[in-house]
């Protein structure tokens, strides 16, 4: 895009909860992308869910809340079809003043998992499936969303529903267009199990673009709804008693002549699968508190909801934590199911994968899959809430060799800072918060 075709352009960075932090600036400041002169506080990746600094935070307090300054990633300039008037976004990324990547930056902790990959000269590819609701939030509860064709409100579930579908064709036609201007590779669409619910996946790609895409793509959807006359949600439980939003990632990795090492021509996969699987494992407790980041997000991890609960893999078996999906061998690939729709991608992406890389690097030995049903075997639990996550999380040996410390540091304490904020608001009231943001 030139110049002349917007006014102003919109520079954004991805803050530990995976909301866009930044600035609208006028189209005259577009040359300073060029030339490091954009600059933020780097604290402000590290603030709460409502944008607070974090209390006792050392970027506040012992480094005197320092500026850092923000470079364009790879994947900007953007339109942002969601809005009225024509504009552009910048994705963005953070660093200190002496040009090293800022270790608060959830996307630079992905980019140096995805480093130990390189130097392996492997690339990861991904993709991943997101489940949201369209949702009514006119009143003072959140209701399921009124059908714009019959303007009916929905009432119950329609799964794999193609007349729910075509009610939303407007809303579903506007995404899928946006979405291929944004240079997302949006697949199928379908109406999943909740009232208003539906899934869409994104065709695999480079495992960075996968998260540049996810994060995008939830922005999009919000966005839009609201263009639609609804809302759009991605928490992980918006209704006490309906299906939860789930965010799958599958991955594979490719060599440097583009053969997929989990492949050895067997149906069980390479030794290179089998690792990984242990890696993912053994760090997937220790992960909840990025793959359930809220108190919100426990209300999904509940048994016989479409959810896993337990720390476990399978082949072609949805109460697994971990699915290894059938189908022919050089696709082989692991399925990730553990997530919720409200996660930062780029963090839920660095322990996946890095766990994974973890597995390969110690030549870690999962334990048997298991068959049946999940739910109803003795197995090690993830973490039951949201205080057990934090400390779980704070404390492993694995994290820490996956994430920067100060990363780590500053998600906990902004996880315990959002916990205390929560537990002053009434819980009927906490999706007023959580609707949009997440």
């Amino acid at each position: 895009m030139e110049l002349k075709d917007f006014s102003t352009f919109r520079i954004a960075a991805c803050d530990l909860n995976g909301v866009m932090r930044g600035k609208r600036l006028p189209a005259l400041d577009y040359p300073k992308l060029a030339t490091d002169q954009i600059r933020m506080p780097l604290s402000a990746l590290n603030v709460d869910i409502w944008g607070c600094d974090i209390a006792e935070s050392p970027l506040v307090f012992e480094s005197g809340d320092a500026d850092g300054f923000l470079r364009p990633t790879e994947r900007g300039p953007l339109p942002m079809p969601w809005l009225t008037q024509s504009s552009v976004l910048v994705p963005m990324w953070m660093f200190n003043e002496d040009g090293t990547p800022f270790s608060g930056d959830p996307r630079h902790a992905l980019a140096q998992v995805l480093d130990r990959y390189t130097k392996c000269g492997w690339q990861v590819i991904a993709a991943t499936e997101l489940e949201f609701y369209l949702v009514d939030d006119s009143g003072s509860s959140l209701l399921p969303v009124v059908n714009p064709t019959n303007k009916s409100r929905l009432s119950a579930s329609d799964t794999l529903s193609l007349q729910q579908l075509d009610d939303f064709d407007a809303f579903f036609s506007d995404l899928y267009q946006s979405c291929d201007t944004l240079g997302i590779a949006a697949q199928a669409a379908t109406s999943e199990c909740g009232v208003g619910q539906f899934e869409m996946s994104i065709s695999h790609c480079d495992a960075m673009r996968m998260a540049d895409d996810t994060w995008l793509f939830k922005t999009l959807v919000k966005g839009l709804a609201r263009k639609h006359g609804m809302a759009a949600t991605f928490m992980a439980k918006p209704f006490m008693h309906d299906a939860g939003n789930g965010l799958h990632i599958h991955f594979s990795v490719l060599d440097e002549d583009g053969r997929n090492i989990f492949d050895d021509g067997s149906d069980s996969g390479s030794k290179f699968l089998s690792r990984a699987v242990a890696g993912c494992l053994s760090s997937m407790q220790a992960s909840t508190l990025a793959f359930a980041p809220y108190e919100n997000s426990y209300l999904r991890l509940v048994p016989d909801a479409h959810a896993p609960t337990s720390i476990c893999w399978a082949h072609e078996n949805r109460t697994s934590a971990i699915r290894i999906p059938a189908g022919n061998p050089k696709a082989r690939r692991i399925e990730h199911r553990v997530a919720g729709g409200d996660i930062n991608p780029f963090l839920m992406m660095s322990l996946v994968l890095g766990a994974a890389m973890v597995g390969i690097e110690d030549e870690m030995i999962p334990p048997e899959p298991i068959s049946g049903n999940a739910y109803d075997q003795t197995l090690d639990q993830l973490a039951p809430d949201l205080a057990k996550a934090i400390s779980s999380f704070e404390n492993d040996p694995v994290v820490a060799r996956i994430l920067p410390g100060p990363l780590i540091e500053n998600l906990s304490l902004t996880k315990q800072q959002e916990a205390i904020t929560f537990a002053s608001i009434s819980a009927d009231q906490h999706w007023k918060t959580s609707l949009e943001k997440v």
